[in-house]
């Protein structure tokens, strides 16, 4: 395989990473989100919760990520406008993502969505690549944020 094929193979991998990180949440697949993740990764999500930031096991990240979408109703996230610069055996990677959130709100359906930028680092494995490491920029948001801080259960 040329170096350029296997450029444009890379960087198509490292996108459906994060594409099958949105289609885990919104589709409630927790064993693929959490096959995208390293064992260990660093996670950056203090733009949206102040003090939310530090390292995760995928298994304790998939544990969180699940109490947290199972109290909505829907949710997409749409991620776009990939750009991936490779670096060996690891890839930094920043994409777009629109994620709405649809949740039942003092008795009545309700929602919001944020948009912004994810800017994450993979890393290359025998199995193929993960996350190592995963920070949202959110730029804005739209609709009732209480839809983002239901209890969780």
């Amino acid at each position: 395989m040329s170096q350029a094929a296997r450029q444009l193979l890379d960087e198509r991998q490292v996108c459906g990473v994060l594409y099958r990180f949105a289609q885990g949440v919104d589709t409630r697949d927790w064993d693929l989100l959490q096959s995208v993740f390293a064992p260990e990764f660093t996670y950056d999500y203090t733009s949206h919760r102040p003090g939310s930031e530090g390292t995760q096991t995928r298994e304790a990240w998939t544990a969180h990520a699940r109490l947290r979408f199972e109290t909505m109703t829907a949710t997409q996230h749409s991620m776009t406008n990939p750009r991936v610069v490779l670096d060996g055996e690891e890839a930094e990677v920043r994409m777009y993502v629109e994620a709405w959130h649809v949740a039942s709100v003092d008795g009545h359906e309700d929602w919001c969505t944020i948009g912004g930028e994810y800017h994450n680092r993979l890393r290359r494995t025998s199995d193929g690549w993960e996350i190592i490491r995963l920070r949202l920029e959110r730029r804005w948001t739209v609709g009732n944020p209480a839809v983002l801080d239901l209890p969780t259960g």
